[in-house]
């Protein structure tokens, strides 16, 4: 009885302690629980004395960190451009008066408040599609010619092959381009739809025929007898780019399926100002915001990922992606679901992840509102030591927060940021 009676003042004190600890913190929260603020730059309109003015604030009321991004939504074009010298020396003393007041600073890592990108991005190193272009021809005969070169965005066009077949008829599934790139789950199955035989490309006549066209474009290439169709298949850049940026900052989205356009983006920007400012100043974090750069369904090795992930070669089915039928619209649909799928986990590994990896290198940590992208929000939110939402209406932002906070619980982050 005694021992019991000792064990529950024990516990009453320890309670008692508790609320106590826990008052007075919130009346006086400690640095890890203060809040932090987005601070928004607008269009080069920044000054050495503006900068102290907004961080001392910032202190006096309690503010724990910042994240910075800097947007163009209208205002006068400022004297300062961004990730130029001037601009790189104010960030500099960002990082110093941080320093000085105890600050903590999150530089989003682009210019805008989407994605990942910049004027550093060379088109092969930016987001990337297929592209194809058709020609119909009539054998048996000797086809010397040059096929058409599919549509090219900034410049940049680079082949994946050419492929002939019987020529179909004239059905094409909808919305090819949204199934062929969206988030796994996010599409739902082909409709169902009356198929004559001659409307589907079976698989065993299926010629690849890359290997007999130059690198002018110029194909050799003995036609067999009856109708057939030629598609000349390639990838260009989406052209998306970062925003609302100013036009300094401005430029091609990376890659966000190859561990190359993501080092791209971190080299041109985020490891040239932990280089300015060293590790282990106030510059704790680098951060990926929402995501509003739409999709992407190629990279350069996309062969290579998909063959390892899902054991078999996609080539063959690339006329799927552009709406036509191969073998029959299941086996269609479960390709273009294999692709979804690849498309997901190169987007975790190869973008997420990666960036991670390269912010821990530079002694920062990674934060990323990681939704809306084309691929599976959960994983994808896991690769941060941060993920966050948004509560900006009571309707679908308040959900980014519940699986944020899901991602959170499920892989183990103590911290769930809210915008």
């Amino acid at each position: 009885m005694k021992i019991r009676t000792c064990l529950l003042i024990l516990i009453l004190c320890c309670s008692v302690l508790q609320a106590a600890s826990l008052e007075k913190d919130f009346q006086n929260p400690p640095a890890s629980a203060r809040p932090w603020v987005y601070w928004f730059w607008l269009n080069g309109n920044i000054t050495r004395d503006g900068i102290t003015a907004d961080l001392e604030a910032m202190k006096r009321v309690g503010i724990g960190g910042v994240l910075i991004m800097e947007v163009d939504q209208g205002a006068p074009v400022g004297p300062v451009d961004f990730m130029g010298t001037q601009w790189r020396e104010l960030f500099k003393h960002v990082v110093s008066e941080a320093n000085r007041l105890g600050l903590e600073v999150n530089m989003n890592n682009d210019a805008g408040w989407n994605g990942s990108g910049g004027p550093w991005i060379k088109p092969e190193e930016s987001m990337q599609k297929v592209v194809f272009s058709e020609t119909d021809v009539e054998g048996p005969k000797r086809l010397e010619g040059v096929l058409p070169q599919p549509e090219t965005v900034a410049g940049f066009y680079q082949d994946i092959t050419v492929l002939a077949f019987p020529t179909p008829g004239s059905y094409r599934m909808p919305d090819i381009q949204v199934r062929a790139a969206y988030r796994v789950g996010g599409v739902g199955p082909l409709p169902e739809s009356t198929l004559t035989p001659e409307m589907v490309i079976q698989q065993d006549k299926i010629a690849d025929i890359g290997a007999k066209m130059d690198k002018t474009g110029k194909l050799t290439w003995d036609v067999p007898s009856g109708k057939w169709t030629i598609v000349r298949f390639g990838h260009t850049s989406t052209g998306a780019q970062n925003s609302p940026a100013p036009a300094s900052g401005r430029g091609l989205e990376c890659d966000k399926l190859s561990k190359e356009g993501s080092e791209a983006n971190f080299n041109g920007m985020m490891a040239k100002l932990v280089a300015d400012n060293g590790k282990g100043s106030a510059l704790v974090a680098t951060h990926v915001d929402s995501w509003e750069n739409g999709s992407q369904n190629w990279t350069a090795r996309m062969r290579e990922e998909f063959q390892k992930r899902r054991g078999y070669d996609l080539q063959p089915f690339l006329p799927v992606m552009t709406g036509r039928v191969m073998g029959s619209l299941e086996i269609s649909d479960r390709f273009l679901w294999d692709l979804r799928r690849t498309i997901s986990e190169l987007v975790v590994e190869n973008y997420a992840g990666h960036i991670r990896d390269l912010a821990h290198a530079n002694g920062l940590r990674f934060t990323i509102e990681a939704y809306g992208s084309p691929c599976d929000n959960i994983p994808y939110a896991g690769m941060a030591d941060e993920p966050m939402g948004e509560f900006g209406d009571p309707g679908g932002a308040m959900e980014t927060c519940r699986g944020m906070a899901s991602a959170a619980h499920i892989y183990g982050k103590p911290i769930v940021g809210a915008e």
